[in-house]
C-alpha cells in the first residue's frame, strides 16, 4: 500500500473536469484506489465519490492505493494532479 499527499491547487478545487480526469485515470488501474479528505476516505474511482469530497483550492488530500500496480498509480495521479488539474 502506497499512501501520498497532494495539496489542490487548481483555482476551483477538484470540480467536475479535473473530477472526471482524476476518475478517468484511476480508472486505469488494477488497484483499490481510495482519496482522503480530513478524516473523509472514499472511491478514487467514483467520480462521484470524488466530488462528494468537495475539495477546494489549496485543500490537501491523501491518495492511497493498494494493488498490483499501485506505484503506476500513484505515479500517473501525481502526474495528473501536478501537470493537468492545476491548469483546468
Amino acid at each position: 500500500m502506497i499512501e501520498i499527499e497532494y495539496s489542490i491547487d487548481n483555482e476551483l478545487g477538484l470540480h467536475a473536469r479535473p473530477a472526471a480526469l482524476f476518475v478517468q485515470c484511476t480508472s486505469k488501474f488494477l488497484s483499490d484506489i481510495l482519496i482522503q479528505k480530513g478524516d473523509k476516505r472514499v472511491d478514487g474511482k467514483s467520480i462521484m465519490c470524488v466530488m462528494s469530497l468537495g475539495i477546494g483550492k489549496g485543500e490537501k488530500i491523501k491518495v492511497i492505493a493498494d494493488g498490483p500496480d499501485e506505484q503506476e498509480a500513484v505515479e500517473a495521479i501525481g502526474k495528473l494532479i501536478k501537470e493537468r488539474i492545476i491548469n483546468l
